[in-house]
C-alpha cells in the first residue's frame, strides 16, 4: 500500500510540474528545481523508520549529487540555446553528469575525504 501512496504522491507532483512549465515555463523550471524529489524522499524514509544515520546518509549522498546535476543542467541548456537535438543533449548532459561525479571521487580520494 505504501508504495502505491509514493508511486501516486510522486506522480501527481510531476505532473503538476510539468503543467505549471507549460504555461509558465520560468516558473516551473524554478519549482522543478526545489528539492522536491529529496524532501519527499527523507519524508517516506523517516515514515518507514529508517534510522537518523540513514537518512543523513542520503542527505549526503545529495548534497554530493548536486555539482554533477548542475553541470548536467547546464550542458543541457547550453546546447539546446544552440540547436542541439534534445536527445542529444541529454546524452551530452548525462555523460557530462558521469564524468564530473567520477572526477569528484577521484579528487575526494586524492584528497583523502570520506564522507
Amino acid at each position: 500500500m505504501m508504495v502505491w501512496l509514493k508511486l501516486i504522491t510522486s506522480a501527481l507532483i510531476i505532473a503538476s510540474v510539468t503543467e505549471l512549465a507549460r504555461k509558465f515555463p520560468l516558473y516551473g523550471g524554478v519549482i522543478a528545481a526545489l528539492p522536491l524529489i529529496s524532501l519527499l524522499s527523507i519524508f517516506w524514509l523517516t515514515v518507514q523508520g529508517e534510522t537518523v544515520k540513514q537518512i543523513q546518509t542520503f542527505t549526503m549522498g545529495v548534497i554530493l549529487g548536486l555539482p554533477a546535476t548542475i553541470v548536467l543542467l547546464l550542458v543541457v541548456y547550453m546546447m539546446i540555446k544552440h540547436s542541439f537535438p534534445f536527445v542529444l543533449s541529454l546524452v551530452a548532459g548525462i555523460i557530462a553528469w558521469s564524468v564530473f561525479l567520477g572526477l569528484q571521487k577521484l579528487l575526494f580520494e586524492h584528497f583523502n575525504i570520506h564522507l
